[in-house]
């Protein structure tokens, strides 16, 4: 597995963290000085009301958006010294983002939307091991159809098999569950974190449910782009 920097140094850390974004109404404050460390193995669930701001942050720690001000180590490298082609190699190598809305390629069969990181990383098994990710996720028997063929818990399990394949160090789940009946979310949690115990991968989930929130073991919330509450359960 890959954590950078041993199992003793934070998988994520942020110091004075600002976002803010231009609109047509003028600036925006997005986050406004977020500190936060997150160890490795840690499971942080994310909370607050629409607009605090709780998906930014997800975007930042995954570069995919650059903060205004402050500074950010992820999987033990500073992202503020990295340019596109360097985020995107560490995404690649450290980094699995599961969303709302599963961005599978319609074109692509189940098999080969797991497999695309694989192939981007140049590995030559890229098939293989996007075969068997499959089958952890209880979809060994779906590899040759297409996200259209598919339920919306099957595609989000093909959504979560792609963000595992590569066997990152940190998982990002954005409202996983937001588009899946309650019965077919609750079964799509349970396998998130069945994946996160089984490979000790670091868990960020963003959720409006507080009940999905509570299986972390520590809970963020956010309001109006700052830290408003930081929990941490007793072991």
């Amino acid at each position: 597995m890959n954590i950078s920097g041993g199992a003793s140094s934070p998988a994520i850390q942020l110091d004075g963290l600002h976002l803010r974004l231009t609109s047509a109404a003028g600036e925006v404050n997005i986050l406004r000085g977020i500190d936060l460390t997150v160890a490795a193995g840690e499971t942080l669930g994310v909370v607050g009301p629409s607009g605090s701001g709780k998906t930014s942050l997800l975007m930042v720690i995954a570069g995919l958006e650059p903060p205004t001000e402050g500074t950010l180590s992820v999987a033990g490298h500073d992202l503020g010294t990295m340019d596109e082609d360097a985020l995107a190699l560490f995404r690649r190598d450290h980094i699995g983002i599961v969303f709302q809305n599963f961005h599978l390629v319609p074109t692509m069969t189940a098999l080969e939307n797991v497999a695309i990181p694989l192939e981007f990383a140049g590995r030559g098994d890229a098939f293989e091991a996007a075969a068997e990710q499959l089958k952890a996720v209880g979809l060994g028997h779906r590899t040759s159809h297409y996200p259209g063929q598919l339920s919306g818990g099957e595609q989000q399990r093909v959504a979560l098999a792609r963000a595992f394949v590569t066997e990152p160090s940190i998982l990002l789940a954005d409202e996983p569950t937001g588009n899946l009946d309650a019965a077919t979310g609750e079964g799509i949690i349970d396998l998130l974190f069945d994946l996160h115990q089984r490979r000790g991968t670091t868990l960020v989930l963003v959720t409006h449910e507080s009940g999905l929130a509570a299986r972390c073991n520590r809970i963020l919330s956010l309001g109006d782009g700052r830290v408003t509450h930081d929990e941490k359960k007793s072991p």
